[in-house]
Parts: C-alpha cells; structure tokens; sequence
C-alpha cells in the first residue's frame, strides 16, 4: 500500500488570489490590522503560521493570536466562500484531476491530502472542481501550524483507514514549492515538486526532489514515475 499526499495550492488549483484576499479581510475585521502581507511570502506556509508570523511581526503576543484564531478562521472562511463559491476563480491544472482519479482506481495506493490550507478552506478551495471527493484522508494547517508534521497526521488518518500500516518510505508528498520538499524529507518519504506555482523549475530543482515536472500534463509519464519507486530527482 502506498500514501500519495497532494498539496492544494499551486499543485492542484490555481485560486485566483482568492486566498490572500480572504485572509485580508479577516485580519482586518478581527485583529484590525492585515500586518505586513503585502512582503509576505504565503508560498508552501500552513494557515495558522501565516496569521502567527504577520501578527508577531506587527508586535502581537502569541497568545492574544491565538486566542482570536476560531473567530479568525470563521472570518476567513467565509469571505473565502464568497471569493469561489461560483467557481469562476478556481483553476484546475493540467492533468491533476486525471492523475488523481488513476491513482484513487488503484488498489494498492491511497490519495489524500497534505496542505497548509486548514480543512474548512480547502474544502471550499476544491469543491467547486469537483476534486473535493476524490481524496480519502487529509492532514491540515488546522492540525498543526507546523508542515513538517503533518505527515504523522495523514499517514495515521491513512493507516485507521485502510487498516493497513503505510511507513513513510511508502509515503510520496507532491507539492509546487521547496517546502513541500523540506516536508518529505524530514519524515522520509518521497518528494514530487511541480512547477505548476509560483516556483520555477530550477527553484525546484535546486531542492533536489525524487522527480520533477513541469505540470501533469502527460498522465501516462506521471503516473509511470509516481508508481514507480523514483531516483534522484527525475525531470519530466
């Protein structure tokens, strides 16, 4: 058995800004500042990291953040829903939803999820694609702050699941930034960079993944080097 976990950002869908915007507007309404966003860099951080960084560096205690989280994220959410809700925003990229449902066909492999986003925001990020059903576990910003250890989280959500144990060796992460590399290689699994985001390439490559593509384009060729048990950063 084997543990496919996809990033949403960059590697599934496109959401238009979408995600900035909402998180905006519920910095604004409930801390009544957005903090430095504007020189923030979102790319591969969980949600909570997010609002923990740019409200530290405004001068905010840790616990004064954290204590306004669940409101936060209710703000969030909502003007997130009604950034996407009629799909417009949303773009799936090439070939991500082919590859996911050949993988989900496969006996021997579970799909799932591994995102910054929290559970409720990637839910409405992919629901309007259709992908929303497509993946059997996940492991969320809203489980950990931290992305490193959300692997544990999926692998064990994985593992009650299908009652089978998937060690981490089985376990492949795809994501579009180096920190979804970083992700992998701290637990050992597999790493899959795609540069589908807002890193190029030779940023990608530079972080030495076991395969690199420049999208999913071609299904067959992905699926072909997913199945397979990858060497050192093959380009595609």
């Amino acid at each position: 058995m084997r543990l496919y976990l996809f990033d949403v950002d960059g590697t599934l869908v496109n959401a238009g800004g979408a995600g900035r915007l909402a998180v905006a507007q519920a910095l604004e309404a409930v801390y009544g500042t957005t903090g430095a966003i504007d020189h923030y860099d979102f790319r591969g951080r969980t949600d909570p990291r997010i609002v923990l960084d740019l409200l530290g560096d405004a001068g905010w205690d840790e616990a004064d953040i954290r204590a306004r989280l669940p409101r936060y994220f209710e703000v969030y959410v909502a003007a997130l829903d009604a950034q996407v809700a009629d799909g417009a925003r949303v773009r799936v990229l090439p070939g991500v939803a082919d590859l996911v449902r050949a993988l989900g066909a496969r006996a021997d492999a579970v799909v799932g999820l591994l995102t910054g986003n929290i559970e409720a925001g990637a839910r409405v990020k992919l629901r309007s694609s259709g992908l929303w059903p497509l993946f059997r576990v996940g492991a969320f910003g809203s489980d950990d702050p931290d992305r490193r250890r959300l692997p544990a989280v999926a692998r064990r959500r994985a593992c009650e699941t299908t009652g089978h144990d998937i060690p981490f060796e089985r376990v492949t992460i795809i994501g579009d930034t180096p920190l979804d590399v970083d992700c992998a290689r701290a637990c050992g699994a597999l790493a899959v960079a795609v540069a589908t985001g807002r890193h190029t390439g030779d940023e990608l490559s530079a972080c030495h993944p076991d395969a690199l593509f420049a999208d999913f384009s071609d299904i067959a060729s992905a699926l072909q080097a997913l199945c397979a048990v990858p060497g050192p950063e093959r380009e595609r």
